[in-house]
């Protein structure tokens, strides 16, 4: 991804922030800023073993090609707990029914900067490929519900 593309990725992640001049100066000083969620883009919080029981890996590299080819869009790892999190960005207000968390207005979210991985805990999985990019819940869904076929076939 060349400069100018990543600039204008971060300019519209910061424009989530009330104040997106604190966005990039937490992106430069932490290489995360804690963006609200439910004007820009919502989030879906899905456990990691659900991603990976629907991949069929927890490699990280292997994942995230996965979960670009499924969903087309942004995802974010976040390691703290336990075995982790992903957060896939979706438009606000989507339609979603499935059993991953939507997190919506009211919500907050640690965004990584775009481009080098700086925190070791919380990166991009899949990263934005242009300004605006979201991904479709359906996508989501058709990806969680291999992953629950595969869990009830095997012994």
């Amino acid at each position: 991804m060349d400069g100018p593309d990543r600039a204008a990725i971060r300019t519209w992640l910061a424009r989530a922030h009330p104040s997106p001049r604190r966005a990039e100066a937490d992106w430069a000083d932490h290489g995360v800023a804690l963006l609200p969620l439910g004007q820009l883009f919502d989030a879906l919080r899905v456990p990691a073993f659900h991603i990976h029981a629907a991949v069929g890996s927890d490699n990280r590299k292997t994942v995230g090609e996965a979960l670009n080819d499924w969903l087309h869009g942004p995802v974010i790892r976040d390691t703290r707990t336990g075995s982790g999190l992903y957060y896939v960005l979706i438009p606000p207000g989507a339609a979603w029914e499935g059993e991953a968390d939507r997190l919506g207005a009211g919500a907050y979210l640690g965004v990584p900067r775009v481009g080098t991985q700086v925190s070791p805990v919380t990166f991009w999985a899949v990263q934005p490929e242009r300004r605006g990019q979201l991904c479709d819940p359906a996508h989501l869904a058709a990806l969680l519900s291999t992953g629950e076929t595969l869990e009830a076939i095997q012994p």
